[in-house]
């Protein structure tokens, strides 16, 4: 737990530099247009999906998942500073694609790794701890962003470049530290391997297909922040106040992740995660409707009680729902689906503001999102909060 917790901080300082910044990148310095930089966004999201199914189905057919969650950081950390270089979007593209693929590549093994190593009683807590120190260390990325813009008028290429030297940590407490007990494989496929395949997703049962589809609608209108990072550039005077914005929410996100898990651990995962859902609503339409500077602040804020409340939260349900051996799968296509919607998302995003203005694409993310709270109301009885002392 905490060797994964360091990776993720060194990580996510390294990529966190440039998550607030890189859409105005495209848009102000490459002349990128809107409806395809939220196209860029949803490809990059989903392409992530579609290699996290992959990834998490090989993790359980895996005795060591080390070299998966290597290759993945490896991959990320090596495109990131390229960014620098890009002169038009296309090749900008390919490497946030390439970028991506090593998120995938790295997320649902880490998830399950993280999920067997734990008890339990304390897994809410322990995914709670991962995301704390992945947002501890995307709070300090905006930080170092805000000053290198400051030292040097504005320049975004410097901001990219500047990237290499946490990620070359990240990498190298990875490739070091991080160490993964053998564990059992499940016995090999027969010769019916299809009809294998639809007994193993229909194994994974009726309560995380529920789940999972939930989210999903969920993420249908969790548009990528790259919007909400567009929007706060167009309420703030300085170019440097957008990350320190973005420090702020992960601040908020960082302190309250671990005391949001351990909540989930003692009451429950889904009051906690109806609390996020809800969250996330209001704050969309409160974005729909901002016309000051500090209402960017506020929201945030809010913003991040809906992250610190839901990510972690929602991978130790399924964690619960599902027995060890069919972790990595199952957090594959749960990953992988709500990856997926970002491609939809970002696309009706990006064409309501350019045809209605932001306030259209926050307000039909809001709406989603109290459609989705009000089907995990709805789903109470078949969505127990916490199974894992049966499952274990």
């Amino acid at each position: 737990m905490y060797v994964l917790g360091l990776v993720s901080l060194f990580t996510d300082i390294s990529s966190e530099m440039i998550v607030p910044v890189r859409i105005l990148f495209l848009v102000t310095v490459l002349g990128t247009p809107i409806t395809i930089a939220g196209l860029i966004e949803g490809i990059a999201e989903s392409t992530a999906s579609l290699v996290k199914v992959w990834a998490g189905r090989r993790a359980d057919r895996m005795a060591n998942r080390k070299p998966l969650i290597v290759a993945g950081y490896g991959i990320s950390n090596a495109v990131k500073p390229l960014l620098a270089l890009a002169g038009s979007w296309p090749p900008a593209l390919g490497l946030i694609f390439v970028d991506r693929v090593g998120k995938g590549v790295r997320g649902s093994p880490r998830d399950a790794l993280l999920a067997d190593s734990t008890a339990p009683a304390y897994r809410g807590k322990a995914f709670g701890f991962h995301r704390s120190m992945d947002t501890l260390g995307a709070a300090i990325g905006p930080l170092i962003t805000t000053a290198i813009l400051a030292l040097s008028s504005d320049n975004l290429r410097a901001v990219f470049a500047w990237t290499a030297m946490p990620a070359l940590l990240g990498v190298g407490v990875v490739v070091f530290l991080l160490h993964d007990e053998r564990h059992s494989l499940p016995a090999p496929p027969s010769s019916a391997a299809p009809a294998l395949s639809r007994v193993g997703l229909a194994a994974l049962g009726r309560p995380f297909w529920i789940f999972t589809g939930i989210a999903t609608v969920f993420a249908l209108g969790n548009s990528s922040d790259a919007f909400i990072f567009l929007r706060t550039a167009g309420l703030e005077d300085s170019l440097a106040a957008v990350p320190l914005v973005y420090f702020g929410f992960n601040l908020v996100y960082a302190l309250l992740a671990t005391p949001l898990g351990v909540l989930s651990d003692r009451w429950g995962r889904l009051p906690v995660l109806l609390t996020g859902y809800l969250a996330f609503a209001g704050v969309y339409l409160g974005w729909a409707n901002a016309t000051a500077s500090w209402h960017a602040w506020a929201l945030f804020a809010v913003y991040g009680i809906y992250a610190a409340a839901t990510e972690g939260v929602s991978k130790a349900l399924v964690s619960d729902l599902i027995a060890k051996g069919q972790r990595g799968t199952a957090l594959g296509w749960f990953n992988g689906l709500i990856g997926l919607a970002a491609l939809p998302a970002n696309l009706v995003s990006g064409w309501l503001w350019s045809q209605f203005g932001p306030g259209a694409a926050f307000q039909v993310g809001a709406g989603l999102g109290c459609a989705a709270a009000g089907l995990l109301l709805m789903s109470l009885p078949w969505l127990p909060g916490r199974q894992a002392e049966k499952i274990g």
